[in-house]
């Protein structure tokens, strides 16, 4: 369940904000040599300042992929390109992107909640397959599947703070 929290936390840190931070595009795929692959793992990614996102290719001759994978992301940034290095302006949010960012925001949490949920459905298998097998009681069965629920009820409690601490920045100004 923690690593279900910590996969939310990652996917919150790349949605924007309207400010410029490298992991932005921790979750851009490039389709490099057939094999779709991060883009974090073909370049370096920096923030200069708090409004552009630089990306300097390893290989010179994977601009023009990585510039067609920003484009066909939902960043909504549109790269620009100088031959050795890939520039991102991060404009301010609008009033509607910010409404939009916020559902995206509702719906990685939603996944992130889905996905501790998947990790209760588990452990609640292996649970009734101790009992099945006679190695605890019907007592210990039930005190095992509350101690199961009970950690699920606060993981799930997480994200949803993460979510709402992540619209509450978009909220800002």
């Amino acid at each position: 369940m923690d690593k279900a929290l910590d996969a939310a936390r990652r996917s919150f840190a790349s949605v924007r904000t309207g400010r410029a931070t490298p992991s932005m595009v921790d979750r851009v795929l490039v389709d490099y040599f057939g094999a779709p692959t991060p883009l974090t793992a073909l370049a370096g990614v920096s923030a200069p300042d708090a409004g552009t996102v630089l990306i300097q290719p390893y290989d010179q001759g994977s601009i023009a992929i990585i510039e067609k994978a920003l484009n066909a992301s939902d960043l909504g940034i549109t790269p620009a390109n100088d031959g050795r290095v890939i520039r991102l302006a991060v404009p301010p949010l609008t009033a509607d992107r910010r409404k939009e960012m916020g559902k995206t925001v509702a719906k990685l949490g939603e996944d992130g909640k889905v996905a501790v949920r998947n990790v209760r459905k588990g452990a609640m298998k292996a649970v009734d397959g101790l009992l099945k097998a006679g190695t605890v009681s019907e007592d210990r069965h039930k005190a095992l599947g509350k101690a199961v629920q009970d950690l699920t009820d606060a993981h799930v409690k997480k994200v949803e703070e993460l979510v709402k601490a992540k619209q509450a920045e978009l909220a800002k100004v």
